[in-house]
């Protein structure tokens, strides 16, 4: 484990694999702020527009709206390419994985990445589409070998979500954990606040946040020569 990002991130150039708008900010966001800020060039493939939400739900348009505000907090992390795909919210795992591979695969083609970030292969609160959205990144990260960098959880921050709000939160043991990272969460809220659909009246997330302070902790589910190389 170590807090030297320079050590253990040598890659200049990463592309954010999710599942639902929002996704990038909530979870993902003080990652992706953080290697900015040390001159990584970061990127968003979004397989869903979220609309099967029942925060915001009183919308006529959720998927519009929602599509609305990632395109804000994609401005305020300082994304690059933002590419939103319109599968099935809630329905990742009825594709076929080799459709969302094509979609990813085209878009890490056409980008040039040498690095991916994902949520952990557990979805962190255990939904399905986080965990399918994983799946395919892991899928194109080992056929191109490409090292796969996962968000996740200390075990003691999800224990303690999982108690208190009856939730499912997926976490990791100190052993398992390679990266831990100190962030200023700054950036982050500023781009949590664009999604106000999924924001306002979410005492979990900011629960989460309290818990992890100023530090994520992440793990490589792809090493670089884990992969079979450039398909």
């Amino acid at each position: 484990m170590t807090t030297d990002l320079h050590e253990r991130f040598p890659y200049r150039s990463l592309l954010a694999v999710c599942a639902h708008p929002d996704d990038e900010s909530f979870g993902l966001g003080a990652v992706i702020s953080t290697l900015r800020e040390a001159g990584v060039a970061t990127s968003l493939l979004c397989f869903t527009h979220g609309e099967a939400s029942t925060l915001g739900a009183s919308t006529d348009d959720l998927a519009r709206w929602r599509a609305d505000e990632l395109a804000a907090a994609a401005d305020v992390l300082g994304l690059g390419a933002v590419s939103l795909h319109s599968y099935r919210d809630g329905h990742l795992a009825d594709q076929p994985i080799e459709n969302l591979c094509a979609r990813l695969d085209s878009f890490v083609e056409a980008g040039d990445f040498d690095c991916l970030l994902a949520f952990d292969e557990g979805g962190i609160t255990g939904h399905p589409d986080h965990r399918y959205a994983t799946a395919a990144a892991r899928t194109v990260a080992h056929r191109r070998g490409l090292p796969l960098l996962a968000w996740t959880l200390t075990q003691g921050v999800a224990d303690t979500l999982n108690e208190e709000f009856l939730t499912s939160f997926v976490g990791r043991e100190p052993r398992e954990i390679d990266i831990i990272l100190e962030v200023d969460r700054a950036v982050q809220r500023h781009a949590i606040s664009c999604h106000t659909s999924q924001s306002a009246n979410n005492p979990v997330l900011l629960r989460r946040l309290s818990l992890q302070s100023n530090t994520e902790v992440l793990v490589w589910l792809v090493h670089q020569h884990d992969g079979a190389g450039q398909a």
